[in-house]
């Protein structure tokens, strides 16, 4: 499962971007975190995730804080 940082939160907008490994960003939006609140989240946390393609671009989905 590729790994990334929460590049940017949009909280109020219940959505945000993961830039993986290899600097590309994934849209994610709050209904694909598990195992933590998307509110409690922040910039620079690290975050495993399952990639997908959509209509507008790389998508994460199942992601999921790394603790530690």
């Amino acid at each position: 499962m590729p790994t990334g940082t929460i590049a940017r939160l949009l909280i109020d907008k219940g959505f945000g971007f993961i830039r993986d490994e290899g600097g590309l960003e994934h849209f994610f939006h709050r209904s694909s975190v598990r195992g933590a609140v998307f509110e409690l989240l922040r910039e620079g946390q690290r975050v495993d995730f399952t990639p997908e393609d959509s209509a507008k671009g790389p998508r994460a989905g199942d992601v999921r804080l790394i603790e530690g």
